[in-house]
């Protein structure tokens, strides 16, 4: 039978909307990709039901900040084993940061990108950069690279340290009416630094990154972008100043929207001395009995206790509008040395979904909020009317959840290339186990590959 008139009928689960503001027992009807009906009790004939009792069903996730690693750096990660990941972690449509070798700030990248990721499980969407090899001198052609494909810009990784170059930016991507995201950093004040400017970084004599060289970045920024009166997206917010900066240009009417990542909702900078569990702060703090977790050294780096705090008040009203990986993939040996010289990145895909699920059971979250944060949100920062959703019309993607499942965080079962996640040994309640794309199945836990690892993928879709 054509893919295209497939009818399928998803029965009984738990359907979790914020779009629609959905939160009950709704039947689905999709067809040829995309969803027909959402009702109770449904009876429509179709080629396929599915019984979903006792599951969740929510509109696919949607991250906003990844980095795949093609083309250059394929011994790190790849399109074909990150959007395996992403599937598996119930994202939907991935936006591919631009650092790779070569950097893509020219079509042929760009179109190189798409091409590879055809045949992905998942919706694949290029960030360009902002500057040609992001040396933040000269601004890419950005007609060039939205005509080839380019979803959003961003130097990320890198700031655009020229507040003129910067301006441009703002206003050229505006009239692309494409989102310019922006990593935050003052490049003078991050210098060396490799962790939080803050009582670990003093104890143990490491070179600190103050929460300023973030701030000042972030005001920088917002006030370029409200002079403008465009928007601006700020990357993985980490300080209780920039939640304080965000709040007040929003008073104002400043059209800015920012993200979070969940180490940053769950780790403090005391997560970078791993002395395993129960181990006090006095104690992480005595030089003798030092071991440093590499798997914990990111940018911006983990911060203080009180600004986890304030994430996660900002989280819960709002304020802070996505959840975002900043899924960074890295060699197994890269992280075994000094922790000055590891690089900074840590992986998220696989755990970011069970990770909101945990902000649910703290109250951090109600279930409505995860969906705006990990789906709703993400679709209007990136401009993607057809997703976000799973309103009657909308692209028919979703994640499947068994909110019973009890697993523990191990990095050797990942479907990513790369084991660095600063949550390998933790135990989580609720996992993904059914993504479907355009009403495909692309992901199901429940069976078995021909490597016997957890999880079927079948073929993605084809670009359109």
């Amino acid at each position: 039978m054509n893919n295209d008139s497939r009818t399928l009928l998803l029965k009984n689960g738990r359907l979790l909307d914020a779009g629609l503001g959905l939160d009950g027992s709704y039947d689905i009807l999709i067809v040829g990709g995309k969803v027909r009906e959402v009702g109770p009790g449904l009876t429509a004939p179709a080629d396929e039901t599915i019984d979903l009792a006792g599951l969740w069903v929510l509109p696919g996730a949607i991250d906003l900040h990844v980095h795949l690693r093609e083309p250059g750096q394929e011994y790190k990660e790849n399109l074909a084993s990150g959007t395996r990941a992403a599937a598996a972690g119930g994202f939907t449509s991935i936006a591919c940061m631009p650092n790779t070798e070569p950097v893509n700030d020219n079509a042929a990248v760009t179109r190189f990108i798409l091409e590879q990721a055809r045949r992905a499980p998942v919706k694949v969407l290029p960030v360009a950069a902002i500057t040609q090899g992001q040396r933040g001198e000269r601004l890419v052609e950005m007609g060039d690279l939205v005509a080839a494909g380019a979803a959003a810009f961003s130097d990320d990784g890198k700031t655009v340290a020229n507040s003129k170059l910067l301006r441009h930016a703002l206003e050229y991507a505006t009239l692309f009416d494409k989102p310019l995201l922006c990593h935050c950093q003052d490049n003078d004040l991050f210098a060396n630094g490799v962790i939080h400017e803050g009582e670990v970084a003093a104890a143990h004599g490491l070179p600190g990154i103050p929460a300023l060289a973030e701030e000042l970045d972030i005001a920088r920024t917002i006030m370029l972008a409200e002079y403008l009166k465009v928007p601006v997206h700020i990357c993985h917010l980490s300080t209780r100043g920039g939640v304080e900066l965000l709040r007040a240009a929003r008073a104002r009417g400043a059209r800015v929207t920012a993200e979070a990542t969940p180490h940053h909702l769950f780790l403090d900078e005391r997560a970078v001395v791993d002395l395993g569990v129960g181990v006090t702060l006095d104690e992480k703090l005595k030089p003798a009995r030092l071991r440093y977790n590499a798997n914990s050294k990111m940018s911006p780096p983990l911060r203080s206790q009180d600004d986890v705090k304030a994430l996660r008040a900002a989280l819960k009203e709002g304020l802070i509008d996505a959840i975002a990986t900043d899924h960074a993939p890295h060699e197994a040996t890269e992280k075994v040395v000094e922790y000055e010289r590891a690089p900074f990145g840590v992986i998220g895909l696989e755990t970011a979904v069970a990770l909101g699920l945990r902000l649910v059971e703290e109250g951090v979250l109600t279930p409505l909020q995860l969906t705006a944060r990990l789906s709703l949100a993400p679709a209007a920062i990136l401009g993607l009317t057809d997703r976000g959703t799973l309103a009657p019309g909308r692209a028919a993607d979703l994640m499947v959840i068994d909110p019973q499942a009890e697993w523990v965080v191990d990095p050797e079962q990942f479907f990513s290339k790369s084991r660095n996640t600063p949550f390998a040994g933790w135990r989580l309640r609720g996992q993904v186990v059914l993504t479907m794309v355009d009403g495909k199945t692309v992901f199901d836990r429940r069976c078995q590959d021909c490597f016997g690892q957890p999880g079927r993928f079948t073929q993605g879709h084809e670009a359109e």
